[in-house]
């Protein structure tokens, strides 16, 4: 089984009665005017390939069935709300992308629709599990910088330098982290306060990790060996329980653009 996933930018100008379709799909078709609203749509199908083509799925045929069935859904939504001064908050973001989901499910032949998520800017996206509507999952990116140093006190110096490498370096070494949070609540449920998120984010971890030696003054890592992957279970361990209703659900922590890890509990 594959799971292809494919990026569909589209770009929507709220004043104007209709956008052109411009000319380049890599930035934004339709193209949008001035000052319009940019999207970006990610496509999660799984399938068996093909053979005599090697595809899951054309994404061209992708690309065609959001621009044909959802993005006229977008426009009309937007529009309609844009011009009665409404807020469009994550009910109705999760509302837009159930509406997507009902007019993809049967447009890819045997794939299966997996998941459609929504940008809502470089660091931040809602989505939806298409084979359970029943909740909606809402993401998030976060910095942090820290330094740390990959050692096994129970090891000789010789197979600490051996397992870890450059990682062993006496001083330690020092990363610019991204942490990505995600977290699940019932679709349709109320808003969810983006400043009330970042708090807790920033109160419970950041603040315990940012511009710290993680070895010497976190204690969780007192006996615990700071890799990425520990730093993973370490950031569920104080984020888990701490949003209300809604549930976390993952924790990705990248310590190098090549290199994350992602802790479910």
């Amino acid at each position: 089984m594959h799971i292809l996933s494919r990026l569909v930018r589209f770009s929507i100008t709220p004043f104007l009665p209709e956008d052109s379709n411009g000319f380049n799909s890599f930035a934004s078709e339709p193209a949008g005017e001035g000052l319009a609203i940019f999207f970006e749509l990610c496509v999660k199908l799984a399938g068996e390939v093909e053979p005599t083509t090697g595809f899951v799925v054309n994404v061209s045929d992708i690309d065609t069935s959001v621009r044909k069935y959802v993005v006229p859904i977008f426009a009309q939504q937007i529009r309609e709300d844009f011009r009665q001064g409404r807020h469009i908050g994550f009910p109705g973001i999760t509302k837009l992308l159930k509406s997507a989901r009902e007019q993809l499910t049967d447009k890819f032949g045997t794939a299966k629709l997996k998941e459609l998520s929504l940008s809502l800017n470089p660091f931040r996206k809602a989505a939806i599990d298409c084979e359970d509507c029943k909740m909606s999952y809402f993401s998030e990116k976060f910095e942090f910088a820290a330094t740390h140093k990959l050692w096994n006190n129970d090891f000789s110096d010789e197979r600490n330098r051996k397992v870890f490498g450059k990682c062993a370096n006496p001083a330690g070494h020092g990363h610019n982290y991204i942490v990505e949070v995600t977290i699940k609540r019932p679709a349709g449920e109320n808003n969810l306060c983006i400043s009330d998120f970042e708090r807790i984010l920033n109160d419970e971890l950041i603040k315990s990790v940012d511009h710290k030696n993680l070895n010497v003054d976190v204690p969780y890592f007192a006996k615990v060996i700071p890799t990425v992957e520990n730093i993973a279970a370490f950031a569920w361990e104080k984020l888990v329980g701490k949003f209300g209703e809604a549930v976390l659900h993952c924790v990705t922590i990248w310590e190098t653009d090549k290199t994350c890890c992602s802790y479910h509990g």
